[in-house]
Parts: structure tokens; C-alpha cells; sequence
């Protein structure tokens, strides 16, 4: 089929979980994203939080200098984190919204109101070269707000599909639908993703706006039970299997 080939970013933020429980250096985040360009992923996505609960500064050192993948930043509105990645300069940095008290992301970043606060960071990673993105809800002043702050791509959150079912789940898919096709008619790059798994991947990946998805969770999750390189292909094989690319 003549259409682009969807991108899988993985999310490695909660191996590096799993190493700060001991305060050591194992199991290391480097050694998952060689693993998973092993295994087919197309980038990698690590958040460095404001209280380095994950990811540290260290490893997104490493990540930019010996990942074969691009790395996605992602990272809080703040004077720190675009300090931070403008020096790294990885491929791309998403702005996603950031409490302390959060155990996750919970929605999208109020592009809209915040919009003042988000000019100069976003004028800032373009410069250094980053493929700038928001994290945001599917939502249309949202989208136009991404337009206006001249962000090129808009991640749009998949939570609420994930954590819902029946009638509500399919409300939501057909708001995230709508959104990525308003946000490609506004000329942005549409990316998709949090709290996906296998169970829930296929509806979005069948969404032909979307570039890229981006998953870590899950997949560090089933990487217990099934290692990391066979989840990954796993869900390799269920995007693909939803645009229609399946061999």
C-alpha cells in the first residue's frame, strides 16, 4: 500500500525505574534502546522529570552519543530542561505538562493557555535543531495553538482510550480520530501515544494521520514475561498489521 510506514518510539523511562530501586547501575537504559533498535523500533523516547525519579542526565548523555536511534526528549516547560536540551541536542523534544506528585503523565499540556510561557522554549529547541513537539490533549484549540507557537508536531494523549471501554472508549477514539485529522490539515506531523498496549494499539495504529507511536509501559512491562526484543516485535507486528502492512 502506497502509505507511510508507522513509526514505533519506545519509551525506556521505566528500565531505568527498575535500576534506581537499587541505586545501581543495572539494568541500564542504553543497553534497552540497542535492544529495541534490534527489534525494530524507530526511536526512543526517555523523560528526563524535573526530580530525576528515571531517566537521569547521565543516560540521555549516552543516549544522544551511542543509541543508533533518534532520541525523543521529553521534557517540562522550564528554563532547566531547555537548557539541558539544547546543549544534548537529541533528534526531537516533546513538551509534555509535569507535577511532582504525578506518578505518570495525566492529559495533555494546556498548549492554549500556556501558549506565552511556551513561545521562547519552543523558538529555542527549534533553533538547536530539535523536531519540536507537544504532548496534548485531541482537542481542536489545542491543535491551532501548536500551529500558532509554531510547534511542527503534536503528540496526542491516548490515555483516557486506554483506561475506558465500551461506549466511552469509542467516544474517544472518535475524538482522537477527528484530531488527527484536523491536525494534519493544519500541516502538523500527528504522533499518538500513552498507556497503549496490545490489546488497545490497533484502533490508533489504524489511524492513517499517525507517523508515530510511542509506547514504554507496556512494553517494559511485558518484557518481564516475554523479554523486551519479542514485545516490541509484537507490537511492531500489531501496527503494522493495522495499517495494512502485514507480510
Amino acid at each position: 500500500m502506497s502509505h507511510q510506514r508507522l513509526r514505533l518510539g519506545v519509551n525506556i523511562d521505566h528500565v531505568a525505574t527498575v535500576r534506581n530501586a537499587r541505586g545501581a547501575d543495572y539494568p541500564s537504559p542504553l543497553r534497552a534502546a540497542k535492544l529495541a533498535a534490534a527489534a525494530g523500533a524507530d526511536g526512543i523516547t526517555a523523560h528526563l522529570r524535573e526530580d530525576r525519579r528515571h531517566i537521569r542526565d547521565a543516560d540521555i548523555a549516552a543516549l544522544v552519543r551511542e543509541s543508533a536511534l533518534p532520541l525523543n526528549f521529553e521534557m517540562a516547560a522550564t528554563a532547566e530542561m531547555t537548557k539541558l536540551a539544547v546543549e544534548a541536542r537529541p533528534h526531537a523534544a516533546c513538551i509534555v505538562p509535569e507535577k511532582r506528585e504525578e506518578l505518570t503523565t495525566e492529559g495533555g499540556l494546556d498548549a492554549a493557555r500556556l501558549s506565552d510561557r511556551l513561545k521562547p522554549i519552543v523558538q529555542a529547541l527549534g533553533a538547536a535543531g530539535c523536531r519540536v513537539s507537544l504532548f496534548i490533549e485531541p482537542d481542536l484549540a489545542q491543535l491551532k495553538a501548536a500551529v500558532a507557537l509554531g510547534a511542527p508536531v503534536v503528540e496526542l494523549h491516548t490515555g483516557r482510550y486506554c483506561e475506558t471501554e465500551g461506549a466511552a472508549q469509542a467516544a474517544e477514539l472518535a475524538r482522537i480520530r477527528e484530531a488527527a485529522a484536523a491536525g494534519a490539515a493544519l500541516g502538523l506531523e500527528m504522533h499518538a501515544g500513552h498507556g497503549l498496549s496490545f490489546a488497545t494499539v490497533q484502533p490508533i495504529a489504524a489511524i492513517p494521520e499517525f507517523a508515530e507511536l510511542n509506547i514504554g509501559h507496556f512494553l517494559i512491562g511485558e518484557a518481564i514475561f516475554m523479554g523486551l526484543g519479542p514485545a516490541i516485535q509484537e507490537m511492531r507486528r500489531l501496527m503494522d498489521e493495522a495499517r495494512g502492512d502485514a507480510a
